[in-house]
């Protein structure tokens, strides 16, 4: 997969998130971007693309305002955290996106992306809850971020259509997404699913909110919706 990869404000190339990508067998641009001038950085991200025509496009905090200004067409994106109320994009959020973030982010809070896609005419459901703070640089955030891409790029993850409610019923589909109330803290946590691995399974996540381990079983009804229940 080609991935071009936009940095936060402060940060550089070759962080934790690219450098984990190219681990995993990506091709990812990484460009510098100027910390200081919005707009210079926006043409720097744009020049990257025109360069590398990538599959998808992840943006990090200012680096996902930056991905939302870019002139793209229908190239997939996954914004992280993005810090959209500090630094304005120069165009609409459209889909196909999805936006990862996570309800303990202490410096971009959870209710911005809600209030994004609202005012971006959205689906709620495109907001995914991942993660224990801003960076999203562990392990789950990471697995979810490739997962994120590989959906979009699947075409998997489309605008919210008159079938939304039904998509995850089709034929064809194998990652869906799942959600489990924390036997300890009481968040509710949204977590990918392969159903081609059964109707029944079970699952041991650590609470990206609290850390505490849940053995989550989940059930895949006929009509494709997905039942759960949770233990500490």
């Amino acid at each position: 997969m080609k991935i071009l990869y936009l940095h936060g404000w402060r940060s550089v190339p070759g962080g934790v998130k690219p450098s984990w990508l190219r681990s995993r067998g990506h091709d990812v641009s990484n460009p510098a971007l100027d910390a200081d001038d919005l707009q210079l950085a926006i043409r720097q991200g744009q020049l990257a693309y025109e360069q590398q025509l990538p599959d998808v496009i992840i943006g990090s905090s200012r680096g996902a305002v930056i991905a939302q200004s870019l002139d793209c067409g229908v190239v997939p994106r996954v914004l992280m955290c993005p810090a959209w109320k500090r630094w304005e994009p120069s165009r609409p959020l459209r889909a196909p996106v999805l936006i990862l973030h996570s309800p303990a982010d202490e410096i971009v809070p959870w209710q911005d992306s809600v209030e994004l896609l609202e005012r971006s005419g959205l689906s709620r459901e495109l907001l995914i809850s991942v993660g224990g703070d801003h960076r999203l640089s562990d392990e789950g955030s990471l697995e979810v971020l490739q997962w994120a891409c590989g959906m979009l790029l699947a075409g998997e993850v489309l605008p919210p259509d008159e079938d939304a409610e039904q998509s995850a019923g089709r034929a064809g589909v194998t990652a869906v997404e799942a959600s489990y109330i924390c036997d300890s803290c009481g968040e509710e946590i949204v977590i990918p699913v392969d159903i081609s691995e059964g109707d029944s399974q079970t699952l041991i996540e650590d609470c990206p909110v609290c850390c505490r381990a849940n053995t989550i079983h989940l059930w895949v009804q006929d009509d494709g919706e997905i039942r759960s229940n949770v233990e500490s």
